[in-house]
């Protein structure tokens, strides 16, 4: 872990005006939506997903893509890219979205509804309510937002384009502001974490996490001592997909430590059938992890075992919080 001075490598600082690309013209989105028009036709929501400027990227203009991703328990994870060559990111993203339907998912921020309306081979990103259209801009700069309708692409989104962050994302809690990052640069992956809104300090910090992904994160005030709790869900690359919990709790609004997490293997009580494929999330103040249960000789991508959830509580430990575990359940 090291200290980190600047500030600007903060998920805000990582998107910038797009003003000096070139502004879509009649013609241009014309010819665009025809190629969306006969792309292949696929029911499958997980994927690529871009607005009409994609299309016309070669040409220098801007644009944005939304990608899909499986979450846990019928949930998916939502990220917004924007085309980083030419200077810094327009717009960064990420989210959980929750389904209400098979064509319908929601997510929050602020208090606010955000929709993810799915229909053959595109998306839509709206907000419930018209006067809440603002908040889709927060995530961007220059007058940018992420609302509209992207078209489903069957190939690899442009790599030499692409925005290298990872994953991004901006909480809030009982007044305190935490800015997530992870960012892919020169071969390395690093996590950066900022926060806003603590009496006497600030916490800045980055850490290489070669080797995992960050997949998501929540805060939550899990002990209700008035100050929040930040959980970062972690995943390991390769078949095994190994989750992981990196942790911190904010210390009276005034300073910020970090959270033990216990790894599975170590608990006798929990490790049996365990090889990876985690999945992490808040259930009012329970942490709570869920993960298949292989029986001897199942294949990696065949547990037979059924799902093992544990539930976690924040408790005082030796050396500082930790997270115990005090209930376990298999389905």
């Amino acid at each position: 872990m090291k200290h980190i001075i600047l500030y600007c490598l903060s998920a805000l600082s990582l998107i910038a005006c797009r003003s000096d690309f070139k502004k879509t013209n009649e013609t241009d989105l014309h010819n665009t939506q025809e190629v969306i028009k006969t792309s292949n036709v696929s029911t499958d929501i997980y994927g690529n997903y871009v607005d009409n400027s994609y299309k016309l990227r070669n040409k220098g203009y801007d644009w944005l893509s939304v990608s899909v991703k499986k979450g846990p328990d019928q949930t998916l994870l939502i990220s917004v890219r924007s085309r980083a060559d030419k200077k810094k990111p327009t717009c960064t993203f990420d989210s959980r979205a929750y389904k209400k339907d098979d064509k319908t998912y929601e997510s929050f921020y602020n208090g606010k509804k955000i929709i993810y309306n799915f229909s053959k081979n595109s998306i839509n990103i709206s907000t419930k309510y018209k006067a809440d259209e603002n908040v889709l801009a927060f995530f961007c700069s220059g007058g940018a937002s992420i609302a509209g309708t992207y078209a489903k692409i069957f190939e690899p989104l442009d790599p030499e384009q692409l925005d290298k962050t990872s994953f991004s994302k901006v909480l809030t809690l009982q007044g305190v502001g935490f800015n997530i990052a992870s960012i892919e640069k020169n071969g390395t992956n690093t996590l950066s974490i900022f926060t806003t809104g603590l009496q006497e300090k600030e916490f800045r910090e980055t850490f290489d996490i070669d080797g995992t992904q960050v997949m998501d994160a929540e805060v939550e005030d899990l002990n209700s001592d008035g100050s929040p709790e930040l959980l970062i869900y972690t995943q390991s690359d390769g078949s095994g997909s190994y989750g992981n919990v990196i942790a911190f709790s904010v210390n009276h609004l005034k300073s910020m430590s970090q959270v033990y997490f216990p790894p599975v293997a170590d608990n006798e009580k929990i490790n049996k059938g365990y090889m990876g494929h985690d999945k992490f999330s808040l259930v009012e103040t329970s942490l709570v992890q869920r993960f298949p249960i292989y029986k001897d000789g199942d294949p990696n991508s065949n547990p037979s075992g059924g799902i093992r959830q544990v539930s976690y509580k924040l408790a005082d430990g030796e050396a500082g919080s930790m997270f115990v575990v005090y209930k376990i359940s298999n389905n």
